[in-house]
């Protein structure tokens, strides 16, 4: 497999869940559709409800969906056949948003890591045990840290604790769902760098889950934006961060706060003038989904779902009018994080 070919294809899913009394709502995940080369991080970005972490739960087999499927290295592991768990399970891992939460508070640190091995591999307890003891030195923790419970740990450590266990049996691709928004500023760094430190060393593909977009750039190498389910831009992270041309994608990164008031006044200035058509208020099932909070919305807006298509940085964005928009820098929104 070569660096640049496709390790992942989500094609055209959707995921509905059942509203009450069995009544279908609107989709979660409405036709979404990107690729995971080998060696890259893919950003799901958006805000509470856009449908990143029900993309992410579908490709681990977690939830169901309607339609589409998802491809690992070729072959199908999810689609109307149903799911190919003992393939998945090897080859792509999960790190969860709350580290406490998906650590067994009645296991040792060693009990916890040692698991995925007595799975997947035949090795002794000696071998085992050793593997344990290299990978905690790996994510900086040490070796006596096997013999502890994960109420003895920080909240960064656990976290590394639950990126050593992902990275146990060697997978090739890891769901990064919210790994750092529980973490502090300080300790979001470290295990962001972390990640970066394993992806280099061990090939690894991520799709990184996150609200916030700060970390975005810091971390991916392609962006799919979501809103209300469907993808509203995509593109390389130049593309998308430096002159993203959909406006809920501008609102989105504008509303990223920071320390400076001015530039936060500014910011604000420059999110009201995005939002909200004083025209077309309610939005309607065939037009935009973001019609209602757009300063930008047409007639056209109200009556034609715009579908994705190549603007003049590059990018793909679903907006009838993404190259009327005046150019933005939004280059200054991004802080270093190292």
């Amino acid at each position: 497999m070569t660096a640049n070919e496709t390790l992942l294809t989500v094609d055209n899913i959707s995921v509905r869940y059942q509203g009450r009394g069995r009544k279908k709502v609107e989709p979660s995940v409405d036709r979404v559709s990107f690729e995971v080369a080998l060696g890259e991080t893919v950003a799901l970005v958006g805000e509470s409800g856009s449908g990143k972490t029900s993309i992410g739960n579908a490709i681990l087999g977690l939830v169901p969906f309607e339609g589409g499927s998802v491809a690992f290295e070729g072959a199908s592991i999810v689609g109307p056949k149903g799911f190919d768990r003992a393939r998945v399970s090897k080859s792509i891992q999960v790190i969860f948003q709350d580290p406490y939460g998906s650590l067994n508070p009645g296991r040792t640190i060693g009990q916890i890591l040692v698991e995925p091995l007595i799975v997947h591999r035949k090795q002794s307890k000696r071998e085992m045990a050793l593997e344990v003891e290299q990978m905690l030195a790996r994510v900086g923790l040490p070796p006596e840290a096997a013999q502890r419970y994960p109420r003895s740990f920080s909240g960064g450590q656990r976290q590394r604790i639950a990126i050593a266990r992902a990275m146990m049996i060697e997978p090739k691709l890891v769901v990064c769902d919210e790994p750092v928004s529980a973490l502090d500023l300080s300790v979001q760094a470290q295990i962001l760098n972390l990640l970066g430190e394993l992806q280099e060393t061990a090939g690894l593909s991520y799709i990184f889950i996150t609200h916030d977009v700060a970390v975005v750039r810091h971390v991916a190498h392609q962006v799919v934006v979501l809103f209300r389910g469907r993808i509203v831009e995509k593109g390389t992270v130049d593309q998308v961060c430096d002159n993203p041309r959909h406006p809920y994608t501008r609102a989105l990164f504008l509303a990223a706060p920071v320390a400076d008031p001015a530039v936060q006044k500014e910011r604000s200035r420059d999110r009201r003038e995005l939002g909200g058509s004083q025209k077309l208020v309610e939005p309607t099932i065939t037009g935009c989904p973001y019609l209602s909070r757009c300063s930008y919305a047409i007639e056209r807006c109200a009556l034609e779902r715009p579908e994705l298509r190549t603007t003049r940085s590059g990018s793909l964005s679903a907006c009838h009018r993404d190259d009327e928009l005046p150019d933005m820098d939004f280059n200054s929104l991004w802080p270093r994080l190292d």
